[in-house]
């Protein structure tokens, strides 16, 4: 059974959703592994655009199971609304998506909390969803997860018990009485429409692949947002690499056939905290303005740099990346000279790989090559080869660079704008010594 990780190896936006979308038409299984409705894809399908955040992609694709794993932290709220969303528009659900029972639930005390940390002088930049604050339950075993959810007497001692737990912090914003009432306010029907849909993933997949179903594993965010090898603490606060995948799939190492990682053309990031290659004036904004470079979940505007060859190497290392792929190549069109960060400075000295010191990461200082740019419409390639020279160049160069073959090139959010130089390539590890 093959099964394919789909990775972000920058700071998240990079694409992923489209191209999950593209290849899960190749997949029985599609399954997010992670994170929660603080990721944002947006997917272009039948010419009708999709803003997911928390169902894979895969729901797109006709007759694709998907799940949602044990590692994904769950909005029951913005669960029932992204369906409703999806059916409204024609999308079949139902028996095509599976919600783990081990998944943990977002409830209205985490959004307060997230909330009350991001505008009371603690913030990193987060989207204000709940993530972090229910994540910390989590780990502090004091979870509620969707088997919980379920089971109405149960559910209300956790949360009753929770509540008095955070009740220090959560007298900031209002009453517990009242945060409880609204906690359980439409709670009744929510149970039962997530009970629909609520399975136990980890034996499913497991049945699926003793059965050799293909299977694509989805992360939300990026790597240098991983909770353990990323910018930290400027992270999100879930593990989004590879490894992450076994875990919040319930899927063991061995499965795992290959490793693709997603790129743009040029780097962003959203929130705070480090970016070597930063841009400021014309350049990002022309970037910005052409990539509609705004948050699918915030709408806010991204930060906007020149690609950061020492940050995908970590990204390759972190992950095992197999392949990689290259989106927005068609939003550089127009830009010359087209700058690669290929090492930094620091302290007068070089540095060729990305450090681990949250001073250092502030303080490298990018070393660029250039490289001459190009022009013209990339939106209707659909072979490398159509390319104009300059595009086919930097793409080869970049891959030269990192020792990892770039084989999809995206050239628009639609899924028909795509190139793919090495299909056969993607879906099984290729050993480098054959």
């Amino acid at each position: 059974m093959p099964a394919l990780v789909v990775v972000g190896a920058q700071w998240g936006d990079e694409g992923k959703g489209k191209i999950v979308h593209f290849l899960g038409e190749g997949a029985d299984w599609v399954v997010r592994y992670q994170g929660g409705d603080n990721a944002g894809h947006t997917v272009v399908f039948d010419g009708q655009k999709y803003a997911l955040h928390l169902i894979p992609s895969g729901i797109l694709q006709p007759g694709v199971k998907n799940v949602i794993g044990d590692g994904v932290v769950v909005n029951p709220r913005a669960f029932v609304e992204e369906i409703k969303m999806l059916e409204g528009r024609g999308i079949k659900v139902k028996g095509r998506l599976f919600l783990s029972l081990a998944a943990h639930v977002i409830l209205p005390y985490h959004v307060y909390l997230d909330t009350l940390r991001e505008e009371g002088g603690r913030g990193i930049g987060t989207t204000k969803k709940g993530i972090g604050p229910c994540y910390e339950d989590k780990v502090a075993r004091i979870g509620v997860r969707v088997a919980d959810y379920l089971d109405a007497e149960a559910f209300r001692k956790l949360v009753r018990r929770n509540l008095k737990v955070r009740a220090a912090e959560l007298a900031k914003v209002k009453p517990l009485k009242a945060i409880e009432e609204e906690v359980f306010d439409g709670y009744e029907a929510r149970r039962k429409f997530l009970a629909s849909f609520a399975a136990d993933t980890g034996l499913l997949l497991d049945a699926a692949r003793r059965k050799g179903a293909k299977m694509l594993l989805e992360s939300a965010q990026g790597s240098m947002l991983d909770l353990d090898h990323g910018t930290y603490p400027f992270v999100t606060s879930s593990n989004p690499i590879a490894g992450g995948a076994c875990v919040g799939a319930g899927i063991g190492p061995t499965a795992i056939t290959a490793v693709n990682g997603v790129t743009k053309a040029y780097t962003t990031r959203v929130g705070l905290g480090p970016f070597p290659t930063e841009l400021d004036g014309h350049i990002a904004h022309y970037i910005r303005e052409v990539g509609k470079e705004y948050g699918t979940t915030t709408g806010r505007p991204r930060r906007i740099g020149w690609l950061d060859v020492p940050q995908l190497r970590a990204a390759i290392r972190m992950n095992g990346l197999t392949s990689l792929t290259m989106t927005k190549l068609d939003t550089l069109s127009g830009v010359h000279p087209i700058k690669v960060c290929v090492g930094y400075k620091l302290g007068g000295k070089k540095v060729s790989e990305f450090p681990v010191s949250r001073r250092a990461q502030l303080e490298v200082e990018p070393v660029y090559e250039s490289y001459p740019g190009f022009s013209g419409d990339l939106s209707g390639a659909r072979k490398f080869s159509d390319l104009p020279r300059g595009a086919r160049e930097y793409v080869l160069a970049v891959e030269a660079r990192l020792g990892v073959p770039i084989l999809i090139v995206s050239v628009g959010q639609s899924r028909e704008q795509t190139i793919v130089r090495d299909a056969a390539g993607l879906w099984m590890r290729q050993d480098p010594r054959s």
